[in-house]
């Protein structure tokens, strides 16, 4: 499936969510799909980018792991379903997108946390998340400035 149209299913995923564990399992989702999308790019993206992909990978692998892996069905995996990434910049604009709302959502839930270990884990999720989401605007940084030299 196409990388826009799984940020797409995730954002609107994790506007419906409702609980703590459904959102939790959203965020999660969110993060394996960054991950994936990271690897892509690290392997078959534009040159410039693959440095920060990689770092993207490893970032959004952490904020899986903080988030512990959600019991889900093989096939509910969305980042296993990542089979087309043709346009790297709206892909990552799309993504970028997504992890702000990941953001969002994460300290919505730490801020109703009545559990000390949920609060952290959600404050670690955002670290993650925020991270994940620089390096996605550095990609679309270094995009821009080669986009530049070959029109300039």
């Amino acid at each position: 499936m196409d990388a826009m149209r799984l940020i797409g299913v995730s954002r609107r995923a994790l506007a419906r969510g409702a609980g703590a564990t459904e959102m939790m399992t959203e965020v999660w989702q969110a993060q394996a799909l960054a991950q994936a999308i990271g690897s892509r790019l690290a392997v078959s993206g534009p040159p410039e980018l693959r440095g920060e992909a990689l770092g993207l990978t490893e970032l959004a692998g952490r904020g899986c792991g903080v988030l512990g892996t959600p019991d889900l069905d093989p096939g509910a995996l969305r980042a296993a379903q990542l089979t087309e990434l043709d346009d790297a910049r709206r892909t990552l604009l799309g993504l970028g997108g997504l992890l702000g709302e990941v953001g969002i959502a994460l300290v919505g839930m730490a801020s109703a946390a009545a559990d000390e270990g949920v609060y952290w884990q959600c404050m670690e999720a955002i670290d993650a998340a925020d991270e994940s989401r620089d390096r996605v605007l550095e990609m679309l940084r270094k995009l821009a400035a080669r986009e530049e030299v070959r029109d300039g």
